[in-house]
């Protein structure tokens, strides 16, 4: 098949495995987690829930949409494979989507069937973005390919590409605070910003401490690329690709930054945090691709 109906199916299929993360985090958010009943993949006994409320539907339809999307990533999996194969990060990427899209789903109906700690459902949220980045990386390899080597394989410093590499990983950290912030209730810990209830050193409350340590995460993330946008405006105006995904980047580490303000503000505004769940996701999708690039430069002879 036509590689622009490759790309049309991935874009889609990006689309939709963001929309499984935002339902998660709405799920989360409104605590309709056990809103099924302790029953997996039926709710409550049935295929289609009768009479359902409002957290029924909730976590019906997360349920319902990942479904459907853990089809749509296979597919699209093996798709890329097929068509891409002649791209050397191609399988790295479908494995990964597939992987991580089936290990999430095992770990959401553990959770449900079997009950599990705040730390492990914690990674419910970084399995799903892990699963969302490699789809929207496959779809990003359809976009290059055929595309001069100029714009898909800058040319870096080892010590940039490495630290390229320790902010995606500090990116993951700080995604795992905050789910880990979101599913122990520790998100009104903290009152006010940036204080955490008008001190700038916390108390030894575990909640207090749970919330001002991911606060703590965001805000140096926010300097580091800060940091990485500035040497990139100095070396690498040239490299565009490079160059304009540092600078995304840098945009929605900010945007994220306000953004968890203004959940603060708006006393966990429904609306504001699923922004917030919304805005990490871009983020690390986006800094993921910055990676890609510089390991490229890393492969270069």
């Amino acid at each position: 098949m036509h590689l622009w109906a490759l790309r049309i199916f991935g874009v889609i299929t990006t689309a939709g495995m963001l929309i499984v993360i935002i339902q998660g985090a709405l799920v989360t958010q409104t605590g309709s987690g056990d809103a099924c009943g302790a029953e997996w993949p039926l709710c409550y006994g049935q295929l289609i829930p009768s009479n359902p409320t409002i957290p029924t539907l909730i976590e019906y339809t997360h349920r319902l949409v990942s479904g459907i999307m853990g089809l749509m990533v296979i597919a699209h999996a093996v798709w890329s494979a097929v068509r891409l194969k002649h791209l050397r990060e191609t399988r790295l990427f479908a494995v990964l989507s597939v992987f991580f899209i089936i290990l999430q789903s095992l770990l959401g109906a553990g959770a449900v069937v079997w009950g599990q700690s705040d730390a492990i459902m914690a990674l419910h949220f970084g399995f799903s973005l892990i699963s969302f980045t490699s789809v929207l990386l496959l779809t990003l390899l359809a976009f290059e390919d055929g595309k001069a080597t100029k714009f898909t394989t800058p040319n870096i410093t080892n010590a940039m590409r490495k630290y390229i590499y320790f902010l995606l990983i500090f990116i993951y950290a700080v995604v795992y605070t905050g789910a880990y912030v979101s599913h122990t209730g520790s998100g009104g810990a903290c009152g006010g910003w940036p204080l955490c209830n008008g001190n700038l050193v916390p108390s030894l409350n575990t909640s207090e401490l749970i919330h001002y340590f991911h606060r703590f995460a965001a805000g140096t993330l926010f300097l580091f690329m800060v940091s990485l946008l500035a040497v990139a405006f100095k070396h690498c105006k040239k490299q565009l690709t490079l160059y304009v995904s540092i600078l995304l980047s840098t945009i929605f580490i900010t945007v994220q930054v306000i953004s968890g303000a203004f959940v603060i503000f708006t006393g966990f505004n429904l609306y504001a945090t699923m922004f917030h769940a919304f805005m990490i996701s871009v983020l690390f999708g986006t800094f993921s691709y910055t990676a890609l690039l510089a390991n490229r430069s890393g492969m270069k002879k």
